[in-house]
């Protein structure tokens, strides 16, 4: 795999790639890589976004990013373009929403959960069960109250183009969880999330942050006992070599959000604005359309490896996380968005 795109200055030093990329935020020349536009040896009336994720080259949203880069360049006449970085090659979500803030790289994509931190709306997408079914998801995002959401984080340097879907997170383990009782006692892996510490912790289980780059060794060395994820993740990630068993419960919907930095954004000229909003938005849907083909193939990819999919009384989990729903009426911000979400039509 090609550890950087075209067009590049050479790689960050491995032993020291936090200190270096923000060192690199406001350092100038060459060295800076260009990571909000521009790019060590680029033309110059040509914008080079740099846009960083930790997900592997096959999956979905690393192509639907390369779809966005492709029509982006088409409606700019060739006047913009986008180097994706993928596989964390600049660091963990956490890392790269902060050079985001700091001006240092112009776009990431994270998972709503790691967006709590920095606006309380993300919040709503951790309730386990929130959306009635897939129209439902869909009138909501792509609707006022998803726009409203994506807008949210710009007091911290940060304006939401777009969602990328990231399907169900369902639970894969080391021994089979047929039902939530199953749960009780594990460690399981979760992503630094107060709503995920509270849907594991509501199971019964003990909830372990782990960074998705280390989750790999964190199960094969016994670190935690299993974690939950879409199913694509969880067979391009090879999880399901470790975990044999994939219990398909589906407790939470959460988005992943593509970001672009404030700072780069108020760079642009409106046209520019709204040629990478436009291409954001088709990304996207084409993105969408790709997930369904990728869930499928990795669900029958990893029982052909052998992996136990059981498939779970929904309604026995649902049961056991309700109380999550009514301590979440009590929030000022998170409570009237779930009531508003739940009066959604679809």
């Amino acid at each position: 795999m090609n550890p950087r795109p075209s067009h590049c200055c050479p790689p960050t030093p491995q032993g020291s790639r936090r200190d270096f990329l923000r060192l690199t935020a406001t350092a100038g020349g060459c060295l800076s890589l260009g990571l909000l536009g521009g790019g060590c040896g680029a033309r110059r009336d040509v914008k080079v976004i740099k846009l960083a994720h930790g997900l592997d080259q096959q999956h979905s949203v690393h192509k639907g990013m390369l779809f966005m880069g492709g029509r982006l360049a088409e409606k700019s006449g060739g006047t913009m373009r986008v180097d994706v970085y993928s596989s964390g090659q600049l660091g963990s979500e956490r890392e790269c929403l902060e050079l985001v803030q700091l001006g240092g790289l112009a776009m990431t994509k994270v998972s709503a959960s790691v967006l709590e931190g920095f606006a309380a709306e993300f919040k709503v997408f951790g309730l386990p069960y929130l959306f009635r079914d897939k129209p439902h998801k869909l009138a909501v995002l792509q609707g006022d109250i998803g726009r409203e959401i994506l807008a949210s984080p710009q007091s911290k340097f940060m304006r939401g183009l777009c969602y990328y879907e990231s399907g169900s997170r369902s639970f894969y383990t080391k021994r089979p969880v047929r039902t939530p009782e199953d749960l009780k006692g594990l460690k399981i892996r979760v992503q630094e999330s107060p709503m995920a510490f509270a849907l594991i912790r509501a199971f019964g289980a003990s909830a372990t942050p782990i960074s998705w780059g280390e989750l790999y060794t964190a199960l094969q060395q016994g670190v935690v006992d299993g974690a939950e994820n879409n199913p694509p993740s969880f067979h391009l990630a090879k999880h399901y070599e470790v975990c044999r068993f994939y219990s398909l419960d589906e407790h939470t919907t959460v988005p992943d959000v593509v970001l672009v930095s404030t700072h780069f954004w108020a760079s642009l000229t409106p046209p520019q604005q709204q040629w990478l909003q436009e291409a954001a938005d088709e990304s996207a849907a084409h993105q969408w359309e790709l997930w369904e083909e990728s869930t499928a193939t990795s669900l029958a990819a990893v029982e052909k490896d052998g992996v136990e999919i059981i498939r779970p009384d929904k309604a026995a989990f649902a049961a056991k996380v309700a109380e999550l729903h009514e301590n979440v009426k009590k929030d000022p911000i998170v409570g009237p968005l779930a009531r508003r979400i739940a009066e959604v039509k679809s």
